[in-house]
């Protein structure tokens, strides 16, 4: 079995005009019994309900690095579908503005070992348990949009 290791460094991240890090995330999903749940991580610190995300790189395309991301840090792999949009938001730890960009991923393999399973701990929970307990008003925003965009495919499949 391949070792799988996260990147480490910001030698390749991409960064906006101003400054701030362009980041790219992932919503993973899957539907039980009609019902979608969403894969939620923990901050590196152990606390928070977030989703999979980090620095975009040079060396790959969007969707390439929400399913990195999706790996590393919450051990799944998956399909992604087009991206649900961009937000902004103000980093917590730097005086600037980041660029997030999120990705719906269906999950079609939840791995046993994972880069950072030791740091961050993941969760299935329901659309209601994330609304509710997500701290980051941008990440809920890409939540629904997720959401609508899920309720009007069923429509038209009728």
């Amino acid at each position: 079995m391949a070792v799988l290791v996260a990147r480490q460094g910001r030698e390749l991240q991409r960064y906006t005009s101003s400054g701030g890090r362009i980041v790219v995330g992932c919503i993973p999903y899957r539907v039980r019994g009609g019902e979608m749940e969403v894969l939620v991580i923990t901050s590196q610190k152990g606390h928070g309900m977030m989703f999979p995300k980090g620095g975009w790189e040079l060396d790959e395309s969007m969707d390439e690095a929400a399913r990195r991301e999706a790996l590393e840090e919450a051990g799944v792999r998956g399909e992604t579908e087009p991206s649900l949009g961009c937000w902004y938001y103000k980093s917590r730890r730097y005086d600037k503005t980041y660029e997030g960009f999120m990705f719906p991923l269906r999950v079609t393999d939840e791995l046993h070992q994972w880069p950072e399973m030791a740091s961050r701990k993941r969760t299935w929970a329901t659309v209601q348990q994330v609304m509710d307990g997500c701290q980051h008003g941008w990440m809920r925003e890409a939540l629904e949009q997720l959401v609508s965009r899920h309720a009007m495919m069923l429509q038209s499949a009728l």
